[in-house]
């Protein structure tokens, strides 16, 4: 029963987090949110900080857990690819408040958070960059600045919730299919 009351906390932290942004939500906002005092929220977490890392970590564990699958598998680079946008896209749909709160309010993290946070982006990054450098490499890449791509590709799909909250009308199967195939055209031999 506390775990589950501390899921809603953190999923309704995170909705207002992304209305308002973290620095303009207090803990008596959450509880007002919730319908509860704010006292008890501390009967299940500890602070605002720990709710927000929480929120954060979460998905780039997500991102990191999924990548370091990818990663080694035996599966051309373009696969690797198709299965990383189409994972973006998942977690975009299933985890929009998560995400929102991950691209805009990380930099709230306290000192310790920040820099796992940072740790685990910076190594997603060079495992994808990695896998872009092996595509060209073998050929089924046209030869491009891998950060250009980079940048281009995990761009669009860092900012794709901000996109797709208003557009949700389009089916998660057609996003997968014609963003995938977007982001890859004009890259793919």
């Amino acid at each position: 029963m506390k775990q589950d009351r501390k899921s809603e906390i953190i999923s309704t932290a995170a909705k207002l987090f992304r209305k308002k942004g973290y620095n303009a939500v207090s803990m008596r906002d959450l509880a007002k949110e919730m319908g509860i005092k704010a006292a008890s929220l501390y009967n299940h977490i500890s602070s605002k900080q720990e709710i927000l890392s929480r929120i954060v970590l979460t998905v780039a564990e997500e991102f990191t857990q999924h990548i370091d699958k990818i990663s080694p598998q035996k599966i051309s680079s373009i696969e690797k690819l198709e299965e990383i946008i189409q994972n973006h896209i998942e977690i975009t749909i299933q985890q929009t408040d998560f995400l929102a709160c991950m691209n805009n309010d990380w930099m709230h993290l306290d000192e310790e958070h920040t820099a796992k946070y940072l740790a685990m982006r910076n190594a997603y990054e060079a495992k994808f960059r990695k896998i872009l450098q092996a595509g060209i490499d073998q050929n089924e890449l046209e030869q491009r600045n891998t950060e250009i791509l980079v940048f281009s590709i995990l761009t669009t799909l860092r900012n794709l919730y901000l996109w797709y909250s208003k557009k949700s009308s389009i089916e998660p199967k057609v996003l997968k299919k014609d963003l995938t195939k977007t982001l890859l055209h004009g890259i793919v031999r």
